[in-house]
């Protein structure tokens, strides 16, 4: 079983969107038996209705983490211990949709290693990544209404129509695995055995916890990372505190300062491994394979 953990806080109009995105009939080929999906809600204002929640789809169980912290950490590593699955999925944002193949591709991808790590690249829905199209004009209700004109859920992998490469997943599918994992799947024991996520990144979203995270499962011995074709997660605009932002004003530098705190170091990306390429690409997504 896969457990797929996705983290809420103060988005009610993006989880709903979300948690569709990963339930039947919009996942295709998938056994419905096969996974579940852990909704943890991070100590929202706002918080989501339980019941609202449940009714999606019976993978779904809600959970409520009462917390003052402004980070996912903690809600990430209690959904994660909540799992009953062999392996583990996890969505810090939940505001990134799903593409319609994800699940049943990332199940059929972990057994292929011993050690795997499967990750799916990321889009921002719009034109543009959102720190640049909010400045001119894009925001909710103009993605509403692009996602109107896709008739989505209709044909999720029409996603890719509208849609832009994350600035992480750039350059595309054949880019390795890429720093920060806005998509990751691995094994159960070895997330719990490298310690989850570190609980000291407490800045807002997180800061660098994800990149950290990828970081430290490449360092693991026999590691055998995976990048899914023609499959990912796509970024609803909702006031998101780094993709959400103009550039100028990006909490960048602070998240490296909580980075030097943490790890006495400065920040690096580190080097992908070689890694197998898994999957198909429907026709929309074939752009981002530098293909016509």
């Amino acid at each position: 079983m896969l457990s797929i953990v996705v983290i809420f806080h103060n988005m009610r109009r993006e989880a709903a969107r979300t948690l569709r995105s990963l339930v039947p009939p919009y996942q295709q080929g998938v056994d419905p038996q096969s996974y579940e999906v852990l909704a943890i809600d991070n100590g929202s204002s706002a918080p989501l209705d339980p019941a609202e929640v449940t009714a999606l789809g019976p993978q779904i169980t809600y959970h409520a983490l009462e917390t003052d912290s402004v980070s996912p950490v903690d809600a990430v590593n209690f959904g994660v211990s909540q799992a009953k699955g062999r392996y583990v999925a996890v969505i810090v944002d939940g505001a990134r949709m799903a593409s319609p193949g994800l699940i049943g591709a990332t199940l059929s991808a972990l057994p292929l290693k011993t050690q795997p790590f499967v990750v799916g690249l990321s889009w921002h829905l719009g034109p543009e990544v959102q720190n640049d199209s909010m400045l001119k004009g894009y925001g909710q209700t103009e993605e509403d209404q692009l996602l109107d004109s896709i008739k989505w859920p209709d044909d999720g992998y029409r996603l890719f129509e509208i849609s832009t490469l994350a600035q992480s997943s750039n350059p595309g599918f054949f880019g390795r695995i890429p720093p920060e994992c806005s998509w990751l799947a691995m094994r159960h024991d070895t997330f719990q055995r490298i310690g989850g996520f570190e609980t000291r990144f407490q800045s807002p979203g997180g800061g660098l916890v994800n990149h950290d995270f990828r970081n430290r499962v490449l360092a693991e011995p026999d590691l055998g990372g995976v990048v899914l074709l023609g499959e990912g997660v796509f970024h609803q605009f909702h006031g998101g505190v780094a993709t959400n932002v103009p550039r100028q004003e990006h909490p960048m530098a602070q998240f490296m300062e909580e980075y030097r705190r943490i790890r006495h170091a400065e920040f690096a990306v580190a080097p992908s491994p070689a890694v197998t390429y898994f999957g198909t690409l429907p026709e929309g997504a074939r752009r981002f394979a530098g293909l016509n």
